[in-house]
């Protein structure tokens, strides 16, 4: 399927991560050109671009998404190295550890899983509306996406984590919000937000690592087995595209194996076994 995304310009925060990554791939195998922006893992960020073939297509920015003005600055120098920005993915956030019952997180942990997973995508956002208005919509009538990347956290809760089931809970709203405002700046402009479940990336391996935990998180999905970061990056891509998704906009799409908010398989019935063994044979 031809997505249009060979000549667009994509901002992606979170990039050193595991999803980061992948969507990184997933757009430079689509042919575009890439504002990546880290935070403390930038240096590490830069090692894995300058390895890529399609390096000379990539700018690495450092940036703290909690802050305005260091967002705003990767949005500008986006703009400066490419002219402009189509596409904004707002992928950058945190999980807490370890888990906490509210009334006993500290205040500090709180206001930094609001920072960096409510805050930071409100200001790439913000920042990217704000490059928008700067250079108008396309000629070609390909509207601009911004897609948040939020978590079944914000739909079913996390016990131990409601700092941060808040903070994606708050995205749904913020999507609905924008939606509505971005088409005042480009009228085909579409804002989308991918829900992913339990995803194997570098902040969740030690949890899944111990007896029990994957036969416990898949009993709730119907597919039983665990999202890659792959998977994420794909329906970013789709949610992206001004061809595939051109009049598709205000809308989540949860990447979780058919999960519900209830067990579905019965204690025993998920052979933890073999969904380790696919993991690494993946």
């Amino acid at each position: 399927m031809e997505l249009g995304l060979s000549d667009k310009v994509a901002l992606i925060t979170g990039a050193s991560g595991g999803i980061g990554r992948a969507l990184s791939e997933g757009f430079a195998a689509e042919g575009a050109r890439l504002v990546l922006v880290g935070g403390t893992r930038t240096q590490e960020l830069e090692q894995f671009v300058a390895a890529q073939p399609w390096r000379e297509r990539a700018l690495c920015v450092r940036a703290d998404v909690s802050r305005p003005a260091e967002i705003e600055r990767a949005f500008e120098l986006g703009r400066e190295r490419f002219g402009r920005v189509d596409v904004a993915v707002a992928n950058a956030g945190l999980w807490p550890k370890p888990d906490e019952l509210l009334h006993r997180a500290s205040e500090a942990r709180v206001r930094a899983a609001l920072d960096a997973n409510l805050f930071g995508s409100l200001w790439t956002a913000r920042a990217f509306m704000a490059s928008l208005e700067a250079t108008g919509p396309r000629a070609d009538g390909h509207g601009a996406s911004l897609v948040f990347i939020g978590s079944t956290a914000g739909r079913f809760g996390e016990r131990g984590h409601a700092d941060y089931a808040t903070a994606k809970a708050g995205l749904h709203g913020l999507m609905l919000s924008l939606k509505n405002e971005i088409v005042r700046l480009d009228p085909y402009a579409r804002v989308n937000l991918v829900a992913p479940g339990w995803t194997v990336t570098h902040m969740v391996r030690a949890e899944l690592s111990q007896p029990g935990v994957i036969e416990n998180v898949t009993r709730t999905m119907a597919l039983r087995q665990l999202a890659r970061a792959a998977d994420v990056a794909r329906s970013v891509l789709f949610l992206a595209s001004p061809l595939a998704s051109r009049h598709i906009s205000g809308e989540t799409v949860t990447v979780a194996g058919g999960m519900e908010g209830r067990s579905l398989w019965k204690a025993g019935e998920v052979d933890e076994a073999a969904v380790r063994a696919r993991l690494s044979a993946d």
